[in-house]
């Protein structure tokens, strides 16, 4: 994969957000496009190794669009200015769509590489259900928590939105009682990408990804009740 060109692209990408310019450098993209989903593959293969459940991810499924939904948002610009994925087992639906916990990366114009995994602003069922595992397994939450590779590499869990005040139903005493307040239960970090070793991607995102391994089994394992039955 060539990096260069990739964080190049972006680069001018962010300096030139019109469809005009995204138009006239359609084959970069679609050749960049190519790559970034070649590497994606090898990815998936590679977490594979350890965790079996993603293995028939489908690649093509795990990119993320580069045009930006702007109907909600102040923000006109039509494009992403980042390339990225999220992996999930097969035939789980977006993770912010209640997918499950997932192995998250980017990739952005100024050569940085973002990198995590969890569970990103789940629907309302799914978040009330982790929170409920919360309570329900303290223990197994906390151990989690303590896991010092984890710790060394990604810090505490990040939420994305956290509520003010530990929620209605939920004991404020908690040993928990801050975690519950989460609306995101994901670990991510960042680092400078080695544009000069593009080989070392995969298999050190790869090595990344299995530190939080158990973090992804232990939401894997969250009883969340059917949509339908909500």
């Amino acid at each position: 994969m060539h990096l260069r060109d990739l964080t190049g692209f972006l680069n001018e990408l962010k300096n030139n957000n019109n469809r005009a310019w995204f138009v006239m450098n359609r084959p970069r993209y679609d050749i960049l496009r190519a790559e970034f989903l070649n590497m994606v593959t090898q990815l998936i293969a590679a977490i594979g190794e350890f965790d079996p459940e993603v293995r028939l991810c489908n690649p093509k499924k795990a990119l993320f669009r580069i045009n930006r939904d702007v109907r909600f948002s102040t923000n006109k610009d039509p494009y992403k200015i980042i390339f990225s994925a999220a992996i999930v087992p097969k035939d789980l639906r977006r993770p912010s769509e209640g997918g499950g916990p997932c192995y998250y990366m980017q990739i952005d114009g100024q050569g940085v590489l973002h990198f995590g995994g969890g569970e990103y602003m789940p629907p309302a069922y799914r978040l009330r259900a982790i929170r409920n595992q919360i309570v329900n397994d303290a223990d197994g939450f906390s151990k989690i928590l303590q896991q010092k590779k984890i710790q060394h590499l990604y810090g505490d869990l990040q939420p994305e939105q956290k509520l003010i005040r530990v929620p209605k139903g939920y004991d404020a005493t908690s040993i928990h009682a801050e975690y519950l307040k989460f609306k995101s239960f994901f670990v991510w970090t960042e680092t400078p990408l080695d544009l000069n070793a593009p080989e070392k991607l995969v298999p050190d995102l790869a090595d990344a990804f299995k530190v939080i391994l158990p973090l992804i089994l232990w939401l894997r394992q969250v009883p969340t009740p059917c949509v339908d039955d909500q």
